[in-house]
């Protein structure tokens, strides 16, 4: 009976891995004379309401490769530049399933010079030498949706249902919001995103092989999300306000104002709202004889405000200050029914024991950041750009977790367990940062530096709730305490070798000085802190070949390294 109870209780303390959408759609585009039709953008829509599911593009060969998908019935779209625009309708996909549309065929755009009228405007996935833009304002991508939503519709990007964002199958991709990185993870990250409206969004930028100027850390990329910033001159605003329904609701109100002469550009953006979901699984497992069936109910509901306004001063036509304060705060209250019926394998419908476990949870986040900008551009390939960046972060999670295992009638109480967490996190993140650039030797040089220091500040407590008093456990108890201090430099060179030929090469550097304190509840229980001290060097380098004006082969490597989470 004790081993079947520390089973059941370390299966619903195991972390729940959702299967993840595994379906994919490939297929290769050709004109009609059979050559490639390369840097196609490509796009897979619902057929029910003909929203965008999944956005890429073709290779230098014309093929595309959407993968992350779930089953459902869909249409896809795909436009090239001197091609007709092409659809195929009634495409539908089972989970896991693994479709192949096989040769496409795109017939040619035909012209009349004498009718023909140029437009400016920006697609939706552009691809560059070092990254994949996926380009969000002015498209029906940005209307009634958040940050999360994006990335699952961006290219190269998965989403799975716990959240986790992979680029190219690569875990431990970093996100940067206007050229800063973003130190959440787990649930922290995900609730972020799903309160940054996508009507504040401009692009997002999925960087696979970061050069010497990024960050070393990550070995997955970096996705950085581009905000809005308006270049008009005079006075202007809008107002957005979604609203969606399912089972439950979500809407949001956002707005932004923005203000633009010759001497200054002052803006501000502000979002509110509320959200409801739920999310329910059964699990059916079979473990040392026994057969565990299980059924989990979720429910999540929570509100949030966000706000980012700043000010950029034109001292010049080369010299700009600018100032910029950021921030928000969002609640959530998480209810969760689970039941796990045991039984021996051999004989499923005779349940042996029942363990019941209702969850109730609040979570808390908030943050402000500010940053001070100095840039000087020359207009002819000199620039230096110097960022001095605050932001605190500041989480708190209480949890009432009680654990009762029952007979086969789930009327007698067998075991009572009940146990109740205080999780408060603080993170203070201070970076001084500058980078120039000039022209050199036919190409562009590159150097800069930066410091980075980082304090996390995290409290674990654990209560044992006993006749419905709680009494701190001062053996599960703790504080850590988390200091790291990054010192970096960089050099990197870029030129073109002819027509046809380009390379690009870098070195970073970065000295690193970390410290961990554990402080533990009891005298018995205290260690040392742990101290880290190390110098590590970054190379990188790339080589790209243009075969013809759309046709490009590029080869690009790099070292990069796992930092801790914060």
């Amino acid at each position: 009976m004790k081993m079947r109870i520390l089973q059941s209780l370390l299966l619903f303390f195991t972390p729940y891995f959702l299967i993840a959408q595994t379906a994919a759609l490939r297929g290769q585009f050709q004109g009609a004379n059979g050559e490639a039709v390369a840097f196609a953008n490509v796009a897979l829509f619902n057929a029910a309401d003909s929203s965008l599911y999944k956005a890429g593009n073709t290779d230098e060969a014309g093929r595309f490769d959407l993968k992350g998908l779930g089953a459902g019935a869909f249409f896809l779209k795909a436009t090239g530049l001197g091609f007709a625009d092409f659809q195929k309708n009634d495409i539908r996909l089972e989970d896991g399933s693994q479709a192949d549309l096989g040769v496409l065929t795109m017939a040619a755009k035909d012209l009349s010079l004498a009718e023909a009228t140029v437009t400016a405007s920006r697609v939706m996935v552009e691809i560059k030498p070092d990254r994949t833009v996926f380009n969000v304002d002015g498209t029906i991508n940005s209307a009634g949706s958040d940050a999360i939503s994006l990335l699952r519709k961006a290219p190269n990007v998965t989403v799975d249902n716990n959240d986790n964002i992979n680029v190219l199958g690569r875990a431990g991709v970093l996100l940067y919001i206007d050229g800063k990185r973003l130190p959440l993870t787990g649930d922290d990250l995900t609730n972020y995103l799903r309160n940054l409206p996508a009507e504040q969004i401009d692009r997002i930028e999925i960087i696979t092989n970061p050069g010497a100027k990024y960050e070393a850390e990550g070995n997955a990329g970096i996705i950085d999300i581009r905000l809005k910033r308006d270049k008009s001159l005079g006075a202007n605003g809008s107002v957005n306000a979604t609203y969606s329904q399912g089972r439950y609701h979500r809407d949001n109100l956002s707005g932004s104002a923005n203000y633009r002469n010759k001497s200054l550009n002052a803006f501000a953006t502000a979002g509110v709202g509320d959200w409801g979901g739920y999310m329910n699984m059964d699990i059916l497992s079979y473990l040392n004889g026994m057969v565990q069936d299980e059924v989990n109910n979720n429910r999540n509901q929570g509100d949030y405000y966000n706000f980012r306004a700043g000010t950029d001063f034109f001292l010049s036509d080369q010299h700009t200050i600018g100032f910029l304060v950021g921030g928000g705060a969002s609640t959530r209250q998480q209810t969760s029914f689970n039941r796990i019926t045991l039984a021996p394998e051999n004989t499923p419908t005779a349940i042996d024991s029942i363990l019941v476990a209702d969850t109730e949870a609040d979570h808390d986040r908030g943050q402000q950041t500010y940053n001070l900008n100095y840039r000087f551009d020359n207009r002819k390939g000199r620039s230096l750009n110097l960022d001095l960046d605050y932001g605190h972060y500041k989480n708190g999670s209480e949890r009432y977790q009680p654990n009762r295992y029952y007979d086969a009638s789930e009327q007698v109480l067998l075991t009572e367990i009940v146990n109740s967490f205080n999780t408060p996190t603080d993170i203070d993140i201070m970076t001084v940062q500058t980078d120039y650039e000039d022209n050199l030797w036919g190409g562009t040089f590159g150097a800069g530096a930066k410091l980075s220091r980082v304090v996390s500040d995290n409290t674990f407590l654990v209560y044992d709730v006993e006749n419905g008093l709680a009494v701190q456990d001062d053996r599960r108890s703790n504080r850590f305490r988390y200091e790291e201090s990054v010192y970096a430099g960089y050099v990197n060179y870029a030129r073109s070798i002819s027509k046809k030929w380009k390379f690009s090469a870098g070195l970073r550097a970065e000295q690193t000085d970390a410290s961990g304190d554990l402080q533990a509840f009891l005298p018995e229980l205290q260690e040392p802190p742990v101290l880290l001290n190390y110098l590590s060097w970054f190379p990188s380098a790339g080589l790209t070949w243009e075969l013809s004006p759309k046709h490009t082969l590029s080869f690009n490597g790099g070292r990069r390294i796992n930092r801790p989470d914060y």
